[in-house]
C-alpha cells in the first residue's frame, strides 16, 4: 500500500490484516519485521482485527528517502498517514522495543485508544544504550557474515540456536526453526538498521505523561538487551501505566510465551463499552 504523508512524500508499507473486532496495530522492533507477531496473531484473531506492519526500511517496507529525518516525529507522521489510508481511527497500538517507543508517542499524539509497550526502547542510561547497541550490532554482524545456507543449517542445531537467538529470546529452543531463520534474515537485510540506531542516540527519546490513554508496560524478566529495571523509569514518567512482568521471557517475549503475551494484550485492549 502507498499513501501520502505530509512532509514525507509517498510512503509504501507492507502490512497484513487478520481477525475481526476492534482494530489493533502491531509494531515490531529494530531489525525485526511484522512476522515478529506471527505466534500471537492467530490467538488474537477471534477477538481483534490485527494490523501488523513493517516499519520503513524493515521487512518488506521500503526505507524512507534519505533526506527525511529519522526521528520519532517522522514515525508518528508516517503511521498517521498509514492509518488514515487504512480508514482506521484511534486503534489499540501494541509495540515491541522500537515499536513500543513509537506506540507511546502515538498515545501522546492522541492516535491510539490504548498503548501496550513491550520492553520499549529509549528509557536507558548511556551505558545501557551502548550495551544494547553492542548486542544488536554483534548479532547483525554475525548473520551478515554467514552464507544463507550455513545460517539455515545452523538454525537447526541446539547449540547454534542458543548462540544465534540467545541474545533475544529467554527460551531460544522454543519456536519453529523457520521463525528463527526468518528473524535472522530480517536482521541481516534491514536497510534502516544503522540509521535507526544513529537516531536512537538522541538525548531524550521520550518525555511526558499520557494521562488520557490506558498504558500497559510489559517486560520479560530475562531481557538481556533492555534490562527490566528500565521499566521503573517508564512508570516514573507515566504514573498511571500498569506494569506486567513476564517470567523467564527475554527481549522478544512473543516467541518465548505467545499465550501469555496474547492474554496480556487482550486484557490491555478492552472493547469500547458500547460494543461489549
Amino acid at each position: 500500500m502507498t499513501c501520502q504523508a505530509a512532509g514525507l512524500g509517498p510512503v509504501t508499507v507492507a502490512y497484513e490484516q487478520q481477525g475481526a473486532g476492534e482494530p489493533l496495530v502491531l509494531l515490531h522492533g529494530v531489525g525485526h519485521h511484522r512476522q515478529a507477531w506471527d505466534a500471537v496473531v492467530p490467538l488474537l484473531a477471534d477477538h481483534r482485527h490485527t494490523i501488523a506492519m513493517d516499519l520503513p526500511g524493515f521487512g518488506e517496507s521500503p526505507d524512507l528517502d534519505p533526506t527525511v529525518p529519522r526521528d520519532l516525529r517522522t514515525a508518528v507522521a508516517w503511521l498517521s498517514a498509514v492509518l488514515a489510508e487504512l480508514g482506521v481511527e484511534r486503534p489499540h497500538v501494541v509495540g515491541h522495543s522500537l515499536g513500543g517507543l513509537i506506540a507511546l508517542h502515538l498515545g501522546q499524539a492522541g492516535l491510539a485508544r490504548s498503548v501496550t509497550a513491550l520492553a520499549p526502547a529509549g528509557f536507558w542510561t548511556d551505558a545501557e544504550r551502548r550495551h544494547a547497541y553492542a548486542m544488536l550490532a554483534a548479532a547483525r554482524h554475525s548473520v551478515r557474515l554467514l552464507p544463507d545456507t550455513a545460517m539455515v543449517r545452523l538454525a537447526h542445531t541446539a547449540a547454534a540456536r542458543t548462540a544465534l537467538a540467545g541474545t533475544f529470546f529467554g527460551l531460544p529452543d522454543r519456536g519453529p526453526h523457520e521463525t528463527l531463520i526468518a528473524d535472522l534474515r530480517a536482521l541481516r537485510d534491514a536497510t534502516a538498521f544503522s540509521a535507526t540506531l544513529r537516531a536512537g542516540r538522541a538525548p531524550c527519546l521520550y518525555s511526558g505523561d499520557i494521562p488520557d490513554v490506558p498504558v500497559t508496560i510489559v517486560w520479560g524478566t530475562c531481557d538481556r538487551v533492555l534490562p527490566p529495571r528500565q521499566a521503573a523509569r517508564v512508570q516514573a514518567m507515566i504514573p498511571g501505566a500498569r506494569l506486567i512482568q513476564l517470567p523467564d521471557c527475554g527481549h522478544v517475549p512473543m516467541n518465548d510465551a505467545p499465550d501469555l503475551v496474547t492474554r496480556v494484550i487482550l486484557e490491555a485492549t478492552p472493547s469500547a463499552p458500547e460494543e461489549q
